[in-house]
C-alpha cells in the first residue's frame, strides 16, 4: 500500500484538518497516511506571522492521536531546519516515539520563504542558491532526520516569472544537497503538491534523475496536505515518475524504513 507520507492536521498552526476526517479520506483513497505536524522551533517573529507559532505539545499530540495509530496511520513530525534549532529539534523528537521525521527548509536567516521579504534585492539565482546551500548545510547538520522535505518548496512562493529550479544552472548546489542526503542516509521526498503541472514535472525530473545516478534508491511520496481534499493528490503522476526513475517509494514506521 502506498503511503501519503506528509500531511498536517489541526496540530499544525496552518491547518484545521481533523484527524478522523483525514483517516476516512485515506481509507476511501485506499492509501496509508502519516501525520507530520509542523515544529519550527526557531521561527521568526514578524507582523506577517501573527498567530503562527508552528510548535505543538508532543505529549498532547501522542495522547490524542495514538489511539488512531495503526497499520494505516502513523505519527510523525516535520521539523523546520535552521542553525538555531538543531539541539531543540533533537530534544523534541525524543519526547515521544515518532514514526517518521521530515526535515524541511521553511526560513533562512530569519526570513520565511513564504513571504516577499526573503526575495527583496535578490535575483532568482541568488535567492535559490542561498536556499539550496542552506538546505545542503542543514541536511549535513541534522543527520537524524528520515526524509528531506520538498526540495522545490521555494518554487511555490518565489515572485519570479520562472519559478522552477534550473538544474543546469544550479547543478553544483543541487548535487551538494543530494550528496549530503545520501551521506546521511536520508531519503528525498517527492512532494506531489505541484505535480499537476507539466512544467513542474519537467523541472523536477533532472533533479531526481541525478539523485538516482548518484546512488539514491528510495523516495518518500507526500502531498503536504493541509485539507482533506488534497490528501493523495497527484499520486498517479508521482508513482509513474518514481517507477520511470527506478526509485522505490518508502515511508517510516518507528523510525525504520518500510517499503510500499
Amino acid at each position: 500500500m502506498i503511503y501519503d507520507s506528509h500531511s498536517h492536521t489541526e496540530f499544525s498552526s496552518d491547518s484545521d484538518m481533523k484527524a478522523t476526517d483525514a483517516v476516512q479520506a485515506a481509507d476511501r483513497l485506499g492509501i496509508g497516511l502519516v501525520f507530520t505536524e509542523h515544529y519550527d522551533f526557531d521561527y521568526v517573529e514578524s507582523p506577517h506571522y501573527k498567530d503562527m507559532d508552528f510548535v505543538f505539545d508532543p505529549q498532547k499530540y501522542w495522547r490524542q492521536y495514538e489511539p488512531l495509530r495503526g497499520n494505516k496511520l502513523l505519527l510523525g513530525v516535520e521539523l523546520g531546519l535552521t542553525p538555531g534549532s538543531i539541539e531543540a529539534n533533537k530534544r523534541f523528537i525524543k519526547q515521544v516515539p515518532f514514526d517518521q521525521v521530515i526535515g524541511s527548509i521553511h526560513a533562512i536567516n530569519k526570513l520565511d520563504i513564504y513571504y516577499p521579504d526573503y526575495y527583496e534585492n535578490k535575483t532568482k539565482r541568488e535567492a535559490y542558491a542561498c536556499y539550496l546551500k542552506n538546505m545542503a548545510d542543514m541536511v549535513k547538520a541534522n543527520p537524524y532526520i528520515d526524509i528531506l522535505g520538498h526540495i522545490d518548496y521555494i518554487c511555490r512562493y518565489a515572485p519570479y516569472e520562472d519559478k522552477e529550479i534550473d538544474y543546469t544552472d544550479l547543478h553544483d548546489l543541487v548535487d551538494l544537497v543530494i550528496m549530503n542526503v545520501l551521506d546521511t542516509g536520508t531519503v528525498m521526498e517527492l512532494n506531489t503538491r505541484r505535480l499537476d503541472s507539466k512544467t513542474v514535472a519537467e523541472a523536477l525530473l533532472p533533479i531526481y534523475r541525478r539523485y538516482r545516478e548518484l546512488g539514491g534508491e528510495y523516495i518518500a511520496i507526500g502531498s503536504d496536505a493541509h485539507k482533506v481534499e488534497n490528501l493523495g493528490m497527484n499520486f498517479p503522476m508521482a508513482i509513474d515518475l518514481a517507477e520511470f526513475l527506478g526509485l522505490k517509494p518508502v515511508y517510516f514506521r518507528e523510525r525504520r524504513i518500510e517499503y510500499t
